[in-house]
Parts: C-alpha cells; structure tokens; sequence
C-alpha cells in the first residue's frame, strides 16, 4: 500500500507595480533562517494555518510580513510540488498577485528578512528560490495548476526546450 501525500500548504503574494523599465515585482531577500538563507523569494509567504483559507493566509502574511492592509488578491496558480520525498517536502503552494494595497511595503520580521526590493520580472536576482523563479515565470500565462520537483517533470533547471 503507498503512503498518501502529505500536504503542507503555503501562500505566496507577489506584489507588482508597473516600473519606469517594465514590470517589477517585490521580493525578500531571506535574513539567517533555515530554509534556503540569502536566496530572494516573495516579500510575503507563508504556511496556511489550520481553519484558514489559502486567500486569509495571503492576506495574513502581508500584514504581518509586510505591514499592508486592503490587499487586493488576484489568485494566479496552485503549485504541487516535492523536494525528495520526506513529509515535511512535500507540498502544495498557491500564489497570488496584487497591485493595489493600502500601506507603505516595510520589512516587519528583521530577523527573517534581510531586505526587500522592487525587482524586473524579466532581470530577478540572484539566487531566487527555484520553485518561486518557476511560478513567477508563469504569471499571466493562464497555467493554474503545475507541479515541480517530480521524476521526469521538467522544472527550468532540467526543461531543454525539446533538445536531447
């Protein structure tokens, strides 16, 4: 008998503004935390909390992330993904868009964040979190479900472009 997947969900926001260059949107560079430290990833992310809709977690991680309030969530794509098996990696991801809010973007967790920045889609920093770079080069594409992190599943790391 397999063993059933064991879900951990999180909340992405992603906040876009149109820039004097193009699109740019928001990001943290993570502070000294466990989890894939110095890399950029969304200004506000954030485990779904028990009783709590993926929209409230969204909402929530602004706030205290971020300081915003009035957060006008446009969802964009549910993202299943694995990083080897273990229960603890294996997730399910759902990413949100917004541009408008009400509040100034401030880091509120100094001690998880070591700073935020308006970035260019097309020219994000480096290093970004793998699975985040993948679902912010899916915003407005029209995908809402992908996976990443599988056996035999190209992610823009393995993804040859139809090349042997």
């Amino acid at each position: 008998m397999t063993e059933s997947f064991v879900v951990v969900p999180a909340s992405y926001v992603y906040l876009l503004r149109e820039g004097a260059d193009g699109p740019e949107v928001l990001l943290q560079q993570r502070g000294p935390v466990p989890y894939m430290p110095g890399h950029w990833a969304a200004a506000a992310a954030g485990h779904v909390e028990r009783g709590e809709t993926a929209f409230d977690a969204a909402r929530r991680e602004a706030l205290e992330e971020l300081g915003l309030t009035h957060v006008d969530l446009e969802f964009e794509l549910t993202m299943q993904r694995t990083a080897g098996g273990a229960p603890i990696d294996e997730r399910v991801d759902f990413f949100f868009t917004a541009r408008s809010w009400d509040g100034e973007p401030a880091v509120a967790e100094p001690e998880k964040c070591a700073e935020i920045r308006w970035c260019r889609l097309d020219a994000l920093p480096e290093p970004m979190v793998p699975h985040e770079a993948h679902a912010l080069s899916l915003l407005g594409s029209g995908e809402r479900y992908v996976s990443f992190g599988f056996a035999g599943v190209p992610t823009p790391e393995t993804d040859t472009g139809g090349a042997p």
